[in-house]
C-alpha cells in the first residue's frame, strides 16, 4: 500500500512521524526540568510562609502566641516546642502530632525534608521547610508543608503537552506537505509537457526553469534525452527507409526475372534465371545478415575479451582471403589488444572488402603502435574519399555517388559495423589523409602488460 502513495503523501507521513516523536522525546526531557522548577517553587513558598510564622512565634511566644493561619497560601503548619509537641498548628492541622520528627544538626537554622503520612487528606507526600525559633532559653520549630510535585506534575500538564505536541506535529506536516507539493509543482509541469512532447511533437523541448537547481537539472537533462531520442527517432526512421529501398531491389529484380520466365515458360532459359536469383538471394542475405550485425552492436551485446595481436589478426584474414588485388603488409609484431577476436576479425574484412571494391592495383595494410594505442591502417589505391564525404561513408545504407557503379555488390553497412566495432572496444575508426586513395585508420587501446 505504502509503495502506491505519492511523494506528497509519503513525505507529509515521514514529517507527521518524525515531528511527533521529536516532540513527544523533547516533552519528556522538558518535564524533569519543569518538575524540578516547580518543586523549588514550591519550596519557596513553604519557607517564605515558615519564616513568616518564625517571626510571629518569636516576638510572641511563649505567652502572648497568636492562632497560626494560612499564610502565602500555605494552609500546613506547626508550631513545635523543644519537647516534640505542637503549640500551634493552622486550621487544617489542629489536633495532629508533629508530622515531622527530623531535628537540626549544628548551627543549621533551616531544615528542608519530605514526608510521606496518611494522616492529612489529601496530601499524601509533603515537601517540609523548618526554621528553629529561640523562645526564651528553648528551640522551637516552625514547619511549613506543601504538597510533593508528582512526576507528571499535573494532569491538566499532561493534557495540555499532548494537545501542544499534536497540534505542532500537525502544523509541521502541513507546512510538509505544502512546501513538497509547491517543490515537486516543476516536476509536474515537466511531466505534462514531456508526455505532450514525446506524444505530439519531438522538436519541442521542456522550458528551462527561473531557478538554477536540481529541477532546472532535470529540465536539462530531459531537454538531454529529448535530443538523443529526436536524433535516434531520425535516425531510424532514415535507417527503415534506406533498409527498405535496399531490401526492395534485390526482391524487385528478383520478381521481375521470375515473372519474365514464367510469361514464356517453354522458352525460359532456367539455369540462368536460378543464378540470377541466387545472385539476389545471396544480395538480400547479406543485407539481412548485416543488419542483424547492426541490431546486435546497437543492443550493446558483450564479446569476448582477449588479447588480439593484430599482425597475426591480419595474416590469418589474409590467408582465409580468396586472391585478389595486390596486399602490401607493414606489420609490426607484438602489438596486442584485448578484445573480441571474431568482431575484429568482421571489421578487419570490412575494411578490406571496401578497399577491393575500389583499389586500382594495390592495397596496403600497416600494424603499428601509437602512444599506448594499437593502430591498424587499410590504404588503398583508388580514387580516394573528399574530406567532405569522410564521415557519410560511415552512415547506414550510404554509398558515394562515384563510387555506386563500382560498388553494386556493397550493402552500405560494412563500414558503419566496422565503426561500431571500433566503439564497442573503446577506440575509432576514422578517414585520414592521404597521398593517393582511401586510409582508414583504426585505434585501438593496448592491452595492458
Amino acid at each position: 500500500m505504502f509503495a502506491r502513495w505519492s511523494v506528497r503523501r509519503r513525505m507529509t507521513v515521514a514529517a507527521l512521524l518524525s515531528t511527533l516523536v521529536g516532540y513527544f522525546v523533547t516533552a519528556v526531557l522538558i518535564t524533569p526540568l519543569a518538575h524540578s522548577v516547580l518543586t523549588g517553587y514550591q519550596t519557596e513558598h513553604a519557607s517564605s510562609a515558615a519564616r513568616r510564622v518564625a517571626a510571629g512565634v518569636q516576638r510572641s511566644a511563649p505567652d502572648r502566641m497568636r492562632p497560626v493561619t494560612a499564610t502565602e497560601d500555605v494552609d500546613l503548619i506547626q508550631v513545635i516546642d523543644d519537647r516534640g509537641t505542637v503549640r500551634q498548628a493552622s486550621p487544617r492541622l489542629l489536633g495532629y502530632p508533629p508530622l515531622i520528627r527530623n531535628t537540626f544538626t549544628g548551627d543549621d537554622n533551616r531544615l528542608d525534608a519530605t514526608v510521606c503520612t496518611d494522616q492529612v487528606p489529601g496530601a499524601k507526600c509533603l515537601i517540609v521547610v523548618g526554621y528553629r525559633v529561640p523562645v526564651g532559653s528553648a528551640f522551637w520549630t516552625v514547619c511549613a508543608y506543601v504538597p510533593t510535585v508528582p512526576w507528571y506534575i499535573s494532569p491538566l500538564y499532561v493534557v495540555a503537552v499532548l494537545l501542544a505536541v499534536l497540534l505542532l506535529s500537525a502544523i509541521t506536516a502541513y507546512v510538509a506537505r505544502t512546501t513538497v507539493a509547491r517543490a515537486l509543482r516543476p516536476v509536474t509541469a515537466i511531466k505534462t509537457e514531456l508526455a505532450e512532447i514525446t506524444a505530439t511533437d519531438l522538436g519541442r523541448r521542456v522550458p528551462p526553469l527561473p531557478h538554477r537547481d536540481e529541477l532546472d537539472d532535470l529540465a536539462r537533462t530531459v531537454n538531454q534525452t529529448l535530443d538523443r531520442l529526436e536524433h535516434a527517432v531520425q535516425q531510424e526512421r532514415r535507417f527503415a527507409a534506406d533498409a527498405s529501398h535496399d531490401l526492395r531491389t534485390p526482391l524487385t529484380a528478383m520478381r521481375a526475372q521470375l515473372e519474365e520466365a514464367m510469361l514464356h515458360p517453354d522458352e525460359a532459359d532456367w539455369p540462368r534465371t536460378a543464378v540470377a536469383l541466387l545472385s539476389s538471394l545471396d544480395r538480400l542475405q547479406a543485407i539481412v545478415t548485416d543488419l542483424l550485425t547492426l541490431a546486435k552492436l546497437d543492443a550493446g551485446a558483450p564479446g569476448l575479451g582477449a588479447d588480439v595481436d593484430l599482425a597475426e589478426l591480419v595474416e590469418e584474414e589474409l590467408a582465409r582471403r580468396p586472391p585478389g588485388k595486390l596486399v602490401e603488409l607493414d606489420l609490426r609484431p607484438a602489438v596486442v589488444v584485448t578484445g573480441d577476436p571474431l568482431r575484429l576479425t568482421r571489421l578487419l574484412a570490412n575494411l578490406l572488402d571496401n578497399a577491393e571494391r575500389h583499389a586500382e592495383s594495390t592495397i596496403t595494410v600497416t600494424v603499428d603502435e601509437r602512444d599506448g594505442w594499437g593502430v591498424l591502417e587499410v590504404l588503398d589505391d583508388g580514387a580516394g574519399i573528399a574530406p567532405d564525404q569522410r564521415e557519410n561513408v560511415f552512415r547506414r545504407f550510404t554509398r558515394l555517388d562515384a563510387s555506386r557503379n563500382r560498388d553494386a555488390g556493397g550493402t552500405g553497412l560494412g563500414l558503419p559495423i566496422a565503426r561500431e566495432i571500433a566503439r564497442a572496444h573503446g577506440g575509432t575508426l576514422t578517414v585520414e589523409d592521404s597521398d593517393t586513395g582511401a586510409r582508414f585508420v583504426l585505434q585501438i587501446p593496448r592491452a595492458s602488460s
